[in-house]
């Protein structure tokens, strides 16, 4: 199947044809300037998210879960620009896990077009802190030190799916367990710890790549100052401020990453809602999702990675396609996925086309393997009509 797909280059702003094979770039040309020119899309790589709970009134810690829910989700994320993501579970019981990390392979084992967009589970829990605070909203019943023997049947239900594991380094042998995952093939990221500076530069010398959410649910400095880890944040305004976001953008310069550690909520009207987790919240007008009895607690996630791009460029910390290459061409990079290569010759045609104006920035058409997917009248119904058109 052969394409031509024409828009202003994410980078450079010059207008440019992107010509798709069977799947992949063949060459991207620039053309020459004309008036008619100036409202075209924009184009970019597709985005990657690393850390997605659920989205669009659906959960993926919501037990059991089935395949269909992982299905959906696929496809409301692709219409959203993400191209590639991985699916996250929390901490939970061992056979919750097992049973969940089921539901995710056997969706993207059967439904390959559909959920295509599955590039490894991230399992974050249950070896992180038990301490009151770095723990976050993970259920302390279930947290517990790292079990090798544990993780390798969940990976087996799997089907060798788990791609990142969120660990605190504060338990004994902890290091080993870091390096015997990296050793197999599993991204081992630091969050939810209480670990002291020490343990922390054990982990990263054992092979730690990456520090989730950094800023929440984690001491900051050790990591910050820890060039080997991706930094992976939150940039919707309510989890950092944008004094931190500047300084986290910094120090790990290309190795900063966007996750939007959406939970279901994420892409939905504002409003009041029942959570399993967290019980009655509220999803204001600015994307803020706090308990509905205490507005100063954050219940989550609930802005999806193009509104952090859009965030991050209005509020002057980084530039457009810098934001943009934070949510794709980085983490693309730490997971090793082809996409990295951006909108070159040779990539595989995941690409986005958006508007950005008045603040807003909104996914026009998806393209996964070269295979068009507009924003779906699903997603536009989702979220009111009022921020997808084709």
């Amino acid at each position: 199947m052969n394409v031509s797909i024409k828009g202003k280059h994410y980078k450079t702003g010059l207008p440019v044809e992107i010509s798709v094979e069977q799947g992949r770039i063949t060459s991207v040309t620039e053309l020459a300037e004309s008036p008619a020119m100036a409202d075209w899309p924009w184009l970019a790589p597709g985005l990657v998210d690393l850390q997605v709970n659920g989205g669009w009134g659906l959960d993926l810690n919501t037990l059991p879960l089935q395949p269909a829910t992982v299905l959906e989700l696929s496809r409301l994320l692709l219409g959203n620009g993400v191209t590639s993501y991985c699916p996250t579970l929390i901490t939970n019981g061992k056979e919750a896990l097992a049973q969940a990390v089921s539901a995710i392979a056997e969706a993207a084992s059967l439904y390959p077009e559909d959920a295509g967009g599955i590039v490894g589970i991230h399992l974050e829990g249950p070896f992180l802190s038990a301490e009151e605070g770095p723990r976050g909203a993970h259920p302390r019943e279930h947290i517990g030190p790292p079990d090798w023997d544990m993780l390798c049947r969940w990976q087996e239900a799997a089907e060798g799916l788990i791609r990142i594991l969120t660990v605190s380094p504060e338990w004994p042998n902890a290091a080993a367990f870091i390096a015997r995952c990296s050793e197999s093939g599993i991204l081992v990221s630091i969050g939810h710890t209480a670990a002291s500076p020490e343990q922390i530069r054990e982990a990263v010398a054992a092979g730690a790549v990456m520090s989730t959410h950094l800023g929440n649910g984690t001491h900051l400095t050790e990591q910050l100052a820890a060039d080997e880890l991706y930094g992976c944040m939150i940039a919707d305004g309510q989890h950092l401020p944008p004094a931190l976001l500047k300084v986290i953008l910094r120090m790990k310069r290309s190795r900063t990453i966007l996750v939007s550690d959406a939970v279901s909520l994420s892409g939905m009207l504002p409003g009041t809602y029942h959570l399993h987790i967290g019980g009655e919240v509220v999803l204001t007008a600015e994307g803020r999702l706090h308990l509905a009895g205490n507005p100063q607690l954050l219940a989550g996630s609930a802005m999806m990675l193009p509104d952090q791009v859009a965030y991050l460029a209005e509020a002057g910390l980084a530039r457009l396609d810098e934001a943009w290459d934070c949510a794709s061409v980085h983490p693309a990079t730490l997971l090793g996925l082809e996409q990295a290569a951006g909108l070159r010759a040779g990539a595989p045609a995941d690409l986005v086309s958006f508007c950005y104006e008045d603040r807003t920035l909104t996914v026009l058409e998806c393209w996964k393997k070269g295979h068009s997917r507009a924003c779906s009248n699903e997603l536009q119904q989702r979220l009111g009509g009022e921020r997808c058109r084709a």
